[in-house]
């Protein structure tokens, strides 16, 4: 396998299990990039984990479904909204019809909006640098051509649901309680992250050790609009003790086209939680005594920091680092101080909120008396 493989290359992890590498994103050239996706199967269940995306990945998933042995049932998880992971996943139907088999397909309900309207959500993640950093183009124009590279882009099947509709269950990952939904009696678990996306899940393969971060694992901080520091870091070092204490062997993700097992996988995990520790430092430092902070200024310094410490995460290029950089300045506990393109960021004033009078007394009384007539008129006082 060559360091870098080709989009649709595959490797096998086990004699069920394998992983069909995706590719990079390049705009400038109209490339689109593609996750990972895997390939497994449990028992007489072929389990797709995320689609990709073009058609030249549609035929690698559709050629490595008949190498991990038989099966008659197929299910495909999505872990999580963004175009580069679902943009084929109306191969589940059409699988289904070709192999006259029951089929079902999953995805995360908080995700739906992004995935019934992504150049929305990608319009609205440039807006909020708009001013901040370089954009090739307004944020409108940037959303629209970043989401039309991404064809043929069909996230749902005719079969699709979300996993919510499924009741939810306690599953430890190792010592560490978490919720989710299993399949196959337990072989596969989809464990709630939240991290990279307001709805990202993580997949765990119980009988080949393998733990799927999907995007959890892109860089040591969250880049999109409704990243969760927090969560991404929690599954992170929930992951990396699964590794420590020898309940999981093989760590797969969706973009840095690398498997890592045990100590190695172990390594990395902390590796990106340190790295999340000294990007957190770096703001502070980057902010300090600084009131107002310019966001411009803010993000450049950001960027350098980040080249300095050698983190790049999946897909590095200067936008997304300075998207990552107005998600830190939140993080820290700024606020831009208005909706203006390019506003400057402050700490919120500390200031005690002033006494509420409570129930109305005077002439406040009459709209007060209206306004509770309407309510039991309406009857929502029972």
């Amino acid at each position: 396998m060559p360091t870098t493989p080709a989009l649709g290359d595959v490797l096998e992890i086990d004699d069920r299990t394998l992983l069909v590498f995706g590719q990079a994103l390049d705009v400038a050239h109209d490339q689109p990039d593609a996750a990972n996706a895997l390939v497994h199967r449990a028992g007489d269940t072929l389990f797709l984990v995320d689609t990709g995306v073009t058609d030249a990945f549609r035929v690698a998933l559709r050629s490595a479904v008949d190498r991990v042995g038989p099966w008659t049932r197929l299910v495909v998880l999505t872990t999580h909204g963004h175009p580069d992971h679902v943009g084929n996943n109306d191969l589940a139907d059409e699988l289904g019809r070709e192999r006259n088999v029951p089929i079902e397909h999953y995805v995360p309900a908080r995700d739906l909006p992004q995935m019934l309207d992504p150049a929305a959500y990608w319009i609205r993640s440039f807006s909020r640098v708009a001013g901040i950093v370089a954009l090739p183009a307004p944020p409108k124009l940037a959303g629209d051509k970043v989401v039309s590279l991404f064809q043929p882009l069909r996230p749902f099947a005719a079969v699709t649901r979300t996993y919510e509709e499924l009741p939810l269950e306690r599953i430890a990952l190792g010592a560490v309680p978490m919720t989710g939904w299993s399949f196959a009696d337990g072989a596969v678990q989809v464990l709630r992250s939240q991290g990279h996306t307001a709805g990202h899940v993580v997949v765990h393969l119980r009988d080949s050790g393998l733990v799927h971060l999907a995007d959890e694992g892109n860089g040591p901080c969250g880049v999109m609009q409704d990243a969760d520091q927090l969560k991404l870091q929690t599954v992170l070092g929930a992951v990396a003790a699964l590794f420590e204490n020898g309940q999981a062997t093989v760590l797969t993700d969706g973009h840095t086209f690398a498997v890592r097992r045990a100590d190695e996988a172990a390594s990395y995990l902390n590796g990106l939680l340190d790295q999340a520790m000294a990007l957190q430092q770096l703001a502070l430092s980057a902010t300090k005594d600084k009131t107002p902070v310019d966001p411009h200024e803010f993000a450049e310094r950001y960027g350098r920091g980040v080249t300095e410490l050698g983190v790049g995460g999946a897909n590095p290029n200067p936008m997304f680092t300075g998207m990552t950089a107005v998600n830190q300045l939140a993080e820290i506990g700024l606020r831009p101080d208005g909706s203006e393109s390019g506003a400057s960021w402050s700490r919120p004033a500390l200031a005690n909120p002033a006494p509420v009078a409570g129930m109305p007394r005077g002439l406040a009384l009459v709209p007060a008396a209206i306004a509770m007539l309407r309510w039991k008129l309406q009857k929502k006082d029972r």
